[in-house]
């Protein structure tokens, strides 16, 4: 398991630096590789990790920092990398504990420098939780965290500028990498007795820094040799006033994209400092809005962007079909002095800040219709973007309430992409920000409300929701009015307060009808209706509503209304014992679940097909099944039993099992699907493939080896566990602190030599 990003280019003349950072990660847990900007640390941690995937059991996992601005968010990035669900109230810090804490895997943290303190304290915590964690950093400084080893990356082995030249030009490996980068931008180069003096030269004065050398090199594509030292001699000149000592390292880097600057067009050098307000990347349609005006046209950016990509200022990927544009942190670095300098940075980030602010008031209006999932992965690969908008909103005086509009817009992202956690971050964030009454502000309560139902935490945000209402009252907003109504339905609905979730349910779809324009949440009231009736009043009439739902949402194009109807379609399925067809329902919604990166549907939809199995007499298969889906709530930090209407059907469906299978059998193939990996547990629950080919140690033999090794508050602890509360729940009920609930549950883990939660529930199950 990893999300390791595929090599581009070769790697060039590390084979020592591999070596020693190899052998220090052997006895070290933390190694922190620094060095200037453009040494290439990022690539010598991505060749490292690499080598490391079969070494570690639970992945090697990369954490990308360079477009994180916010210390906050360092925790909710890393949860994002490891593929950590978002419904969870928790904070991510905490969840990221629960989930290291028995697992075997290796972090790359790059680019840490502008957050020093966020990362030194995650990953002082982390390592600490999680014995089996090693952590590789790059940052231009250490972090500063006990048991931290600095391993300074050096320059690549360039002449000395006085010195001899000793053996053939290419056993240097500034030069190799030269040759390298050169041959691919001019097929047939070759270091010859002409240019020999060149190239060495070249590689002296860039002093053996990676990012240097392949700016230089790429220019070989439209220059000669000669002509290339020629413009590189006339930079280092002006840079170092004639004289020809060797510059410091991080001024010989700024001299080479000085140099590569002063090459560009004028439009090329507009546009690069106009790029640099992007974070994470760009694609052609944004910079077009973003970066033309005064001195390049419309018309101009593609050309521009274009020779950019040729200079190597720019990286050109593709991603899902569509091409997106990325600079390197550095040349960022370098294309915002470049602004600041122009006095553009206020005008090009505030137009970043509308092209990104429009794109969200699009998803609140089209995101029922057939551009769904592109609109998943558009705003996927733009996520740092709309982290760079939202922050500009709530920095700048004056645009708290663009900020407030611009997070509640988001309400789809947040719920139906599974970014709940960061969707409660930023509207927290406007909330605070701008407390005057206003229509703003009483749409984010509501959509913040929504976020909240869906974490679990009702009761807060039926208090939310409330409060939207009477506000939105008060302004006479219907809109917002209305779709607090359906999201407190929602909320009261989980709760278990049907009658009450009834009656909301019919003033929200009376006040969707009497709306001059139709809003576009209006699609969620008929969902609703047929998931009330499916779960909870009338299965049978209820399979005719979903169906209904899905009929209509299918037509056109649209998924995600169509798979929660679809989940409440094989439920009621299941409540009338039609097994078979509510089986291919359930596993229809769960394919459409794992395309949304839909953590929570995700979850009940395996636990769905637990109880389905049970009822169809396949026990081995639903005692799997249980085990997996008390794993994925673990994994994604959810409350496993938290409603009435998952908690009798789980207790039935186990008890049907174990009668059937006996409790050695149940407890083995329980904790077959408990140790399964995510995608092991999905491709199970989808026919596809074996849980596990190796059990994990069954519950019943730690139960006649260990029954008495609890202590009698410990054992109180892992009753709670097997109902499925969470850490902060058990704390609440036993009246104890959430980190001694923890610290109970890591020693029960320790003393019956288990690996998650869901082995506890099934050691607790085979005791009763």
């Amino acid at each position: 398991m990893d999300n390791l990003p595929a090599e581009v280019t070769s790697l060039v003349g590390r084979r020592r630096e591999l070596s020693e950072v190899e052998a220090l990660l052997g006895s070290a847990r933390l190694v922190t590789l620094t060095g200037v900007g453009g040494v290439g640390k990022s690539r010598l941690a991505l060749r490292v990790a690499a080598r490391k995937l079969r070494a570690f059991r639970d992945g090697v996992w990369l954490v990308e920092l360079a477009a994180v601005r916010e210390p906050d968010l360092v925790a909710h990035t890393v949860a994002e990398a490891l593929r950590l669900g978002e419904q969870s109230g928790r904070p991510p810090l905490a969840m990221l504990i629960d989930f290291v804490r028995d697992r075997q895997l290796f972090l790359v943290l790059d680019n840490c420098e502008h957050l020093p303190q966020a990362c030194a304290v995650l990953v002082d915590t982390l390592l600490r939780a999680a014995p089996g964690l090693k952590v590789l950093a790059t940052s231009r400084q250490s972090l500063g965290v006990g048991g931290e080893h600095v391993w300074r990356v050096p320059p690549l082995q360039a002449p000395d500028l006085d010195g001899p030249l000793a053996g053939r030009p290419g056993s240097f490996t500034a030069i190799e990498l030269f040759i390298d980068r050169a041959v691919a931008a001019r097929t047939g180069f070759a270091v010859t007795p002409d240019n020999q003096g060149d190239v060495v030269r070249l590689c002296r004065l860039l002093d053996g820094i990676p990012l240097g050398i392949e700016l230089a090199a790429v220019w070989l594509r439209s220059l000669s040799m000669a002509q290339l030292m020629f413009r590189l001699d006339d930079r280092f000149g002006l840079l170092t006033g004639g004289r020809s000592a060797v510059s410091p390292r991080h001024q010989t880097l700024r001299a080479a994209v000085d140099w590569s600057y002063e090459l560009c067009s004028p439009a090329e050098k507009v546009l690069w400092a106009r790029v640099s307000v992007f974070a994470g990347g760009l694609d052609l349609a944004a910079a077009e809005v973003v970066c033309a005006g005064t001195e390049i046209g419309v018309g101009e950016v593609v050309v521009g962007l274009d020779g950019l990509v040729d200079k190597s200022v720019l990286l050109c990927e593709e991603h899902g079909g569509r091409v997106r544009f990325r600079l390197l942190e550095t040349l960022r670095e370098y294309g915002q002095e470049r602004l600041r300098e122009a006095g553009e940075e206020g005008v090009v980030r505030r137009r970043h800040r509308d092209y990104y602010a429009r794109m969200a008031e699009r998803l609140d209006a089209d995101w029922y219709g057939p551009d769904q999932l592109n609109w998943f992965d558009r705003l996927r690969a733009e996520h740092a973007n709309l982290r760079a908008a939202l922050e500009y909103c709530l920095t700048q005086p004056g645009e708290a309430r663009a900020g407030l509009a611009m997070a509640a817009n988001l309400w789809f992202y947040w719920i139906g992409g599974g970014q709940l956690r960061e969707g409660r971050y930023w509207l927290d964030r406007a909330l605070a920000a701008d407390t005057e009454p206003c229509r703003q502000r009483a749409g984010a309560l509501a959509v913040n409300g929504f976020v909240i139902v869906f974490q679990g935490d009702v009761d807060a945000a039926v208090a939310m929701l409330e409060h939207s209402r009477d506000l939105a009252r008060q302004l006479g907003d219907e809109n917002t009015t209305t779709r607090a109504t359906l999201a407190l339905c929602v909320a009261l609905f989980h709760h278990g307060d049907l009658p009450r979730a009834a009656a909301l349910l019919h003033h929200a779809a009376a006040g969707f009808e009497a709306l001059p324009v139709p809003d576009s949440m209006a699609p969620i009231v008929g969902l609703t209706q047929a998931q009330l009736a499916a779960l909870a009043v009338d299965p049978v009439a209820g399979i005719d509503m979903c169906a209904q739902v899905c009929r209509s949402s299918q037509s056109v194009g649209e998924l995600w209304v169509s798979s929660w109807a679809t989940h409440a379609l094989a439920n009621a399925l299941w409540l009338v014992g039609r097994q078979p067809e509510a089986t291919i329902h359930a596993r229809e919604c769960l394919r459409a679940k794992v395309r949304f990166a839909d953590a929570l549907g995700i979850s009940v939809t395996v636990e769905l097909l637990a109880w389905i199995a049970a009822a169809a007499h396949e026990f081995e298969r639903a005692a799997v099944l249980l085990g997996a889906s008390l794993a994925i709530f673990e994994h994604f930090g959810l409350p496993a039993l938290s409603s009435q209407h998952r908690a009798g059907p789980h207790e039935a469906a186990e008890e049907q099992a174990r009668a059937a299978l006996g409790d050695a059998q149940f407890a083995t193939a329980f904790n077959r699907g408990a140790a399964a990996s995510l995608d092991e547990a999905i491709a199970f629950a989808l026919g596809q493939q074996p849980a596990q080919t190796e059990p994990a140690p069954s519950p019943s033999t730690a139960a006649a080896d260990q029954p008495a090794n609890l202590t009698p508050r410990e054992r109180e602890v892992a009753e709670l566990v097997a109902q499925g509360l969470s850490n902060k729940q058990i704390g609440a009920t036993l009246v104890i602190a959430q980190r001694t609930a923890e610290a109970h549950i890591e020693h029960i883990l320790t003393k019956l030599g288990y690996t998650c939660r869901a082995q506890i529930a099934a050691w607790i199950t085979a005791q009763r």
